[in-house]
């Protein structure tokens, strides 16, 4: 039996954050689902972050961690409808910051916290031995085995999509460019990164109704990049698979509630939003960055699992991630519809808010996390 002040079940990026942050208060954690197995060299998953979220991993020493090709900024961002000349452009001059988002590769990112870890003094390694602890943070995911146990209701709304994620590389430089095109019935986004081949490589995140999906997770390489390189037009150049491909489904879902006496949901165990604004793992970080404050502000007398403290911590939440789903589903769903008018009228609006700079400044300011 392992005895902590906190026990945070789940480590990927969230547990491992919030596990990180937590023991630079002095606290004990447990981690419980760490595994040291060597990690597979085929992870085809790579991250959007924004700027709160590296902001978060910077104070916690882990951003400057990170191997130089394994993070590659996004200077711009074109969005593309599924009509001629409909279109919104983004730029970091534009909003005035360093970089719009980072693509960061999702095994680098784990390696360094892992990393980190190893060398933060009361953080012990639990595995799934039980843990006796004042506060337990939920952040095993979207399939969570620990929601149940707490009465935690999880509506869940399956899309009958599948992102397709891969690693691509470009016959042209992509610049710090980010392409994405938003069409009936699916969402291409092309990620700019630098593995395998520097200032050429894409991430891939292609969202798809299932069929379709499983249909180009058969094909072989050649008629998988066929059907790529006809959807993006070559706007990118001629791409290339440079791996394997993967999937999973798609959802949109929220737990209520979300933190109980003792115990508290973080991350994909408390929401799941769709993937085309990039927004999942920053929402996650966002909720670490949110417990970790109200912890280290909590009354002396008060303990880590008193239900009033984790309250505050649902109360800032609810909006923030509630809104980020209804941009994303609202998204999702305008784009979804066949009608010849609600397709004109899609479109229109994508010309319309380019030529308004406040508000485009506005909606990049709500994705960076301003």
């Amino acid at each position: 039996m392992f005895t902590a002040d906190v026990c945070v079940r789940g480590a990927g990026v969230v547990g491992r954050s919030l596990a990180l942050a937590l023991s630079r208060q002095g606290l004990s954690v447990a981690l419980q689902g760490a595994d040291e197995r060597p990690r597979a060299s085929n992870d085809v998953r790579a991250y959007a972050l924004n700027a709160a979220s590296v902001a978060l991993l910077g104070d916690l020493k882990v951003w400057g961690a990170l191997p130089p090709d394994a993070a590659t900024a996004v200077y711009d961002m074109h969005v593309e409808g599924d009509l001629p000349g409909a279109a919104i452009e983004f730029s970091a001059w534009q909003q005035r910051v360093e970089a719009l988002a980072w693509i960061v590769d999702a095994a680098a990112l784990e390696d360094a916290l892992a990393a980190a870890l190893r060398f933060a003094p009361h953080v012990q390694l639990a595995g799934e031995q039980p843990v006796e602890a004042a506060l337990t943070a939920l952040c095993d995911g979207r399939d969570s085995a620990g929601r149940a146990a707490h009465g935690v209701h999880w509506s869940v709304q399956p899309y009958g999509q599948r992102a397709l994620a891969g690693r691509l590389v470009a016959s042209q430089p992509h610049q710090g460019l980010a392409r994405q095109w938003f069409r009936s019935p699916d969402v291409l986004a092309l990620l700019p990164f630098d593995r395998p081949e520097a200032g050429r490589s894409y991430g891939l995140v292609w969202s798809l109704p299932d069929d379709r999906a499983q249909a180009l997770l058969d094909a072989d390489d050649a008629g998988f990049e066929l059907a790529l390189n006809e959807a993006s037009g070559g706007a990118a150049g001629s791409l290339k698979l440079a791996g394997p491909r993967a999937a999973w489904p798609l959802a949109i879902a929220r737990a209520e509630p979300v933190c109980g006496p003792g115990w508290v949901l973080l991350g994909d165990a408390a929401h799941l939003v769709h993937p085309l604004a990039g927004q999942g793992l920053n929402l996650g970080l966002a909720d670490v960055g949110t417990l970790v404050r109200l912890i280290a502000g909590r009354e002396p007398w008060r303990s880590l699992g008193d239900e009033k403290l984790l309250r505050r911590y649902a109360r800032e939440r609810t909006l923030p991630t509630w809104a980020m789903g209804q941009v994303t589903d609202g998204l999702l769903q305008l784009f979804s519809q066949p009608a010849p008018w609600v397709r004109e009228l899609r479109n229109r609006g994508l010309g319309l808010v380019n030529g308004l700079p406040p508000l485009k400044r506005w909606l990049a300011a709500r994705a960076l996390g301003s």
